[in-house]
Order: C-alpha cells, then sequence, then structure tokens
C-alpha cells in the first residue's frame, strides 16, 4: 500500500468564538533574553493568532518559545534570543480567549478523534507489536524521497559498534534516504574507528571481542582526525570508505555534533558551546519533514521539543512533520508519546535490529 499524505483540516474561522475573539496582545521585551510578563509559550502544534481581525498561523514553531510580531509576521524564537523592544504575543489561554488558538486535530479524520472508554494495549512496550509501523515506515520514507522531503536522523553511538548496523545505515545514506545526521562525539568517533580500526572502543565490530590494548584506540582516532584537521580530510587522509560518517561525507549530507561534557577528544567538528550546537540542529530540523531518534536519550529530548508537529511547504500546503524515537528502554520512547498520533511513533526495541530491518525493508541491502 503507498503513502498517502494525511490532509490537513483548518480552523472554522467562521465559529463564533473565532469571530468574538479579540485580537491577540502584546508587549515589548524589556531588554535582550527577557519576555514580558504573561508572555505566551509555543507548542509543537499549529498556533493561530488573531491580528488586527484576522486569524495567522505562526507558520514555524517549536516548544517552549515565544512568539515575536515583526513587520506583520510572526517569528517563533527561544526566550533567550529575545531583544530588547521586541514585541512578544502575551497570553496563557488557547481557546481564542486572548487572541490565540492551538489546532491540535488538524490531521485528524473523523474516525479517529472516536475511541473507546476502555481498550487493551494502548501503550507502548517491549510486547507491542511494530510490524504496521514498519511497514508505515518504509512507506513514509519512500514518500520523502520521491517528493523531496528531509529526513534527519539522530542517532546515539550504538550503531557504531557492530558491523552489520554500521552498513545498514551507510546503505541508507548512500541510497538517499538521509538529508542530516544529529549526533555527539561518540557515535563520530566509534564509526571512524571502526572505518580505520575495524573496532569501536577497543572491541572488534564483527566479532565483538575486545582488543589488546583497544582502549587506546578511540583516543588514537580522535588523535589522528585532530592531527588531520577535519573529518574529510582524515577520511581523504586515510582512505577511508565504509561507515555512517564516511556516507555523509561522501554523499554531503550535513553532520551536526553536539558536544557533552564527558567528551574524549574531541573531534574537530564538534561543537562544545551548547547553544550553539543548539542553533546548528535547529537549523537542519527547520526544514525537516521526518526525524527518526535512536538510542540517544538527551539527543531525542532536545530534538523533539524543537520540532514541529507540521511545516507549510512553500506552496502553502501544511503537512505532519513525523517523529519516531527508537529505544531499548520504554522509558525513553514514552517520555515524547504526547506529541500526537501523527506526529509521533514509539518503538521499543533494539537500534541495531532496527536499522538491518528498515535497510532490508528499503531494499538497499539484502
Amino acid at each position: 500500500m503507498s503513502f498517502e499524505m494525511p490532509q490537513y483540516h483548518h480552523p472554522d474561522f467562521t465559529e463564533q468564538k473565532f469571530q468574538d475573539a479579540p485580537d491577540a496582545r502584546y508587549e515589548k521585551a524589556p531588554m535582550d533574553g527577557v519576555a514580558p510578563d504573561h508572555y505566551h509559550s509555543t507548542s509543537m502544534y499549529p498556533e493561530y493568532f488573531k491580528l488586527q481581525g484576522e486569524w495567522r498561523l505562526a507558520k514555524e514553531s517549536r516548544m517552549d518559545s515565544c512568539v515575536i510580531l515583526n513587520d506583520g509576521s510572526l517569528a517563533v524564537v527561544e526566550a533567550r534570543n529575545i531583544k530588547k523592544g521586541d514585541r512578544v504575543i502575551l497570553g496563557r489561554t488557547e481557546n481564542c480567549e486572548e487572541g490565540i488558538y492551538m489546532h491540535c486535530h488538524g490531521f485528524e479524520t473523523e474516525s479517529e478523534g472516536i475511541a473507546d472508554q476502555f481498550v487493551f494495549r494502548q501503550g507502548r512496550s517491549r510486547e507491542t507489536s511494530y510490524a504496521r509501523d514498519y511497514d508505515k515506515l518504509f512507506e513514509l520514507l519512500r514518500y520523502e524521497k520521491t517528493h523531496g522531503g528531509k529526513v534527519v536522523w539522530v542517532m546515539g553511538p550504538a550503531f557504531a559498534f557492530d558491523a552489520d548496523a554500521r552498513a545498514a545505515m551507510s546503505a541508507l545514506i548512500d541510497a538517499g534516504y538521509a538529508q542530516a545526521l544529529l549526533a555527539g562525539n561518540a557515535l563520530a568517533t566509534h564509526d571512524l574507528e571502526g572505518a580505520l580500526l575495524h573496532t569501536a572502543l577497543g572491541q572488534d565490530i564483527y566479532t565483538q571481542r575486545s582488543q589488546p590494548n583497544g582502549h587506546y584506540n578511540h583516543l588514537d582516532i580522535c588523535n589522528k582526525v585532530r592531527k588531520s584537521g577535519s573529518i574529510p580530510q582524515f577520511i581523504e587522509d586515510y582512505k577511508l570508505g565504509d561507515g555512517i560518517i564516511c556516507s555523509c561525507v561522501r554523499n554531503h549530507v550535513p553532520i551536526v555534533l553536539a558536544g557533552s561534557i564527558r567528551d574524549d577528544g574531541p573531534l574537530p567538528e564538534v561543537i562544545g558551546n551548547v547553544y550553539e550546537a543548539a542553533i546548528a540542529m535547529r537549523e537542519q530540523i527547520r526544514d525537516c519533514t521526518t526525524v527518526i531518534c535512536l538510542a540517544t536519550m538527551l539527543h531525542t529530548i532536545a530534538t523533539g521539543n524543537m520540532t514541529p508537529s507540521f511545516r507549510v511547504l512553500k506552496d502553502g500546503t501544511i503537512r505532519p512533520v513525523y517523529l519516531y524515537t527508537v529505544d531499548a528502554d520504554e522509558f525513553v520512547v514514552n517520555k515524547l508519546l504526547d506529541r500526537g498520533s501523527l506526529s509521533a511513533t514509539t518503538m521499543v526495541t533494539n537500534v541495531q535490529d532496527f536499522i538491518t530491518l528498515v535497510a532490508k525493508g528499503l531494499g538497499v541491502i539484502k
């Protein structure tokens, strides 16, 4: 069955509550990085604001940010990026009372809005059947590739420890199923370690046997890459070609590596300033259409908070942004379960098995 993009249903602005609603209020920010009292905080859902009698959509949103009225347009910005004098929208209600409306069910059909009060197996756990989720993901990724979507992968280092997982992700990148990679120092370091030394943290990626003095391997990789000056130059210097990072470089897929306080090295491309890293991640999320978060709790939560549930395309069409989060730990995936039925799919499974199944399901490996 081929994928069909859900149709967006706009609010009915002829309803009385929209007609009677006042214009949204704003107040100028008193200083850089400080919002006025009673500021409005955004969600991942489409939000409309009544301005001069007209309801207007904030086209680019994210969790926990402010709305700035700027030359007739609405910009959603983090509070830390507010400038003194910015006109910040005010309001703590979201059902027209203050000229603000949050549209949570724009992609739902009437049948999806009806549910029994008591049903079994509504949670997501190790016992959940994910067969249909895989089928839908295959359909979605084929659709994204065919229609010019942007698929962003958010990855923890678990993939680098298994040769088959590295090969599967590499094949997906080579086949055009990845348009950006968000990760940390560990994934890149261990994946490059696998490419050069066939180990990850000193453990053979084919046999999983620890190698003598192998704990030096990732440190040596960091040192070698820093000597080369960059990841692409390191790959060129040592004539490397396999693995996730090599595939990204070969296919010009942007890589954002956000640093952490425990990083070794780190690699030259790792962004050590957390706010600069967030900005770089946000730039890749800004026009994404599907995000797949795999085995990285902090990166998953950070990415989920900056990912809206919708995207306004260049032709004005509104479509959902699909968010998948996959982890062996139920706690991690359930952190984002409240993001909406269409915008979040959670799967509790080993991500190494997951990526291999996805690559096989899309026919990029046998």
